[in-house]
């Protein structure tokens, strides 16, 4: 899922790299801010609109659930840059039995999640920029500590990068795939 002002073509490049041949699903955020698509909903502060981030996720659920019906595919895996990262780990917390696992790229955690479901097990991996303007860098290793207590299998790389995606995302991406779900794509 995109970031802000992206769209659903955008991730499908490193998608069709991470997982040659897998199904794919790509869908666009509903919410424009600025003309820009974003998956839900902030002020004019930049704090995020929770009721509608709440909305927005279970819009999303019903969209994932719906997809799984219509082309027969099974629990797909989260790949998530930016605000498309947020909307991803929202729906790990909202509906984790739709997915497989959450790739996050630059996530970012500006509340207290809890509570979580129980995620025993969950593959999640965090990949964060440690010169990230927009990410505190004090928030990766507590938002993974966040999803470790309820049971996931969290892996967090702090990558030395700022919020745009560098090599090391696919690098240790496609090794993280590699290691939970064994031989990726067809």
């Amino acid at each position: 899922m995109h970031g802000t002002g992206a769209d659903e073509n955008d991730l499908i490049p490193l998608g069709e790299m991470l997982s040659p041949g897998s199904a794919l699903l790509s869908p666009r955020g509903r919410v424009l801010e600025d003309g820009m698509p974003r998956f839900f909903m902030r002020d004019e502060t930049g704090r995020w609109d929770l009721d509608d981030f709440a909305t927005r996720t279970a819009e999303l659920a019903a969209f994932v659930a719906q997809a799984q019906e219509t082309y027969g595919i099974g629990p797909p895996v989260v790949l998530g840059f930016s605000n498309g990262a947020n909307i991803g780990w929202g729906l790990v917390r909202h509906e984790p039995s739709l997915l497989a696992g959450a790739l996050l790229l630059r996530a970012s955690l500006p509340f207290d999640p809890r509570p979580l479901p129980d995620l025993t097990g969950f593959p999640i991996l965090l990949l964060s920029g440690k010169n990230d303007p927009l990410v505190p860098s004090d928030r990766p290793p507590y938002f993974a500590a966040l999803f470790g207590e309820v049971g996931a299998d969290v892996t967090l790389e702090l990558l030395p990068a700022g919020h745009a995606l560098t090599r090391q995302d696919l690098v240790f991406a496609h090794a993280w795939l590699e290691r939970i779900f064994g031989s990726v794509g067809t």
